[in-house]
């Protein structure tokens, strides 16, 4: 299925919470897409985010059965991703959801076959490696700055949410914790820079059964259970041949650990945040001293959030416009259906390993995302 060339895209957003915010402030730097309703499980929610941005407000089902809207944008909780962007399918629309693309990998599977089977484009943050410093490394990865890559390592460490939300307690449960709630920032970019993962291998704890909200609000001073692992480390092995330790913690109150750094036979390389479209990568060529590769003046790099004083790049809403994109030209998303499914059986693998403390091999497969060009980058502008 293609859209015409002329024509924009209508994008209706279900789910009006925080991070809608910076989808929708974000819409109006891309061109072919044009924003025309949003809905909410809160009626109230939604009319301030129509009044906020000029769209209409509907109710979930009317706006899947609206006709001016092509593509659903999925961002409601975690647990509600599978149901809603499976009825946008039915319903003959497009999708992108925010991460994690379903809760479970069998859910997964379901709406990437169901998008195949209509002819529909299905696509899913993170969209974080198509900043200019996913791009950077990624160009230096594909020139061979750093020879074959051989191992690395991916940390993402610190105490939790507890500490500044009001009401943590469900990413505590099955379904978040550090791996499912962070891991789709940090694999999504490893998996974009080496390809497929082939094997896992994990070990997981709780650091605390219990945890005490410190955060103002109705649960401060309270307790809770904690229902999934808070502290993981993992190697993966990827079908390249090379291994990568990941570790994602709320157990550690600060450490001097690097986001991601990957070593090959000629050098290596360092990246910022994962969770950021910018920040500075740094190249070592066999072993010389950093060489610091700054990205705030390049496309998706610049500084832009939070709004008030920024001091990181959010150009959330880019893979959106890169499916789009996909649509006119008949090539694959980047930030596909496909590779949020292999990120997400990772994670469903790292903590089965953890818990079985056995090995597992991955059972499916993606095709390493297409290096998005600069001249492309800038056509995605309105």
């Amino acid at each position: 299925m293609q859209a015409k060339s002329e024509a924009k895209l209508g994008i209706g957003v279900i789910g009006c919470g925080n991070i809608s915010m910076t989808y929708l402030r974000n819409a109006a730097l891309f061109g072919g897409i044009e924003l025309r309703a949003c809905a909410d499980i809160s009626a109230e929610m939604a009319a301030l985010r129509a009044k906020e941005y000029g769209i209409r407000p509907l109710g979930v089902d009317a706006l899947l059965a609206d006709p001016q809207i092509d593509l659903v944008l999925n961002l409601t909780i975690p647990a509600a991703h599978f149901d809603i962007s499976f009825s946008a399918l039915s319903a003959g629309k497009h999708v992108f959801t925010e991460k994690p693309l379903a809760t479970s990998a069998s859910d997964g599977r379901r709406l990437v076959a169901e998008a195949a089977k209509r002819g529909l484009l299905l696509g899913s943050a993170p969209d974080t490696f198509l900043g200019a410093a996913g791009r950077k490394a990624r160009r230096l990865m594909d020139e061979g700055a750093i020879g074959s890559p051989v191992t690395g390592t991916a940390f993402m460490m610190g105490r939790g949410m507890e500490h500044w939300h009001p009401n943590p307690q469900f990413y505590y449960q099955p379904g978040g914790g550090p791996v499912f709630d962070m891991g789709p920032y940090y694999l999504t970019m490893l998996v974009n820079l080496l390809g497929p993962v082939a094997r896992v291998m994990a070990m997981a704890t709780r650091g605390q059964e219990e945890r005490l909200i410190s955060a103002e609000g109705p649960f401060k001073n309270t307790t809770f259970k904690v229902g999934t692992p808070t502290n993981v480390l993992s190697l993966l092995e990827f079908r390249s041949g090379a291994t990568v330790t990941f570790g994602a913690s709320w157990d550690v109150f600060r450490h001097s650990n690097h986001p991601i750094e990957l070593h090959g036979t000629e050098g290596s390389l360092r990246l910022p945040d994962p969770d950021t479209f910018g920040g500075t990568v740094s190249l070592s060529e066999r072993g010389a001293d950093w060489k610091d590769f700054a990205s705030e003046g390049e496309l998706y790099g610049a500084r832009n959030w939070p709004y008030a004083a920024p001091d990181r790049a959010n150009y959330r809403m880019l893979g959106v416009a890169d499916l789009v994109r996909s649509l006119q030209t008949g090539a694959t998303p980047r930030a596909s259906g496909n590779l949020a499914l292999h990120v997400l059986e990772i994670m469903e693998a790292i903590l089965h390993s953890g818990e079985t403390k056995s090995s597992v091999a991955m059972t499916g497969d993606v095709v390493q995302p297409a290096l998005l060009g600069e001249d492309e980058a800038r056509g995605l502008l309105a």
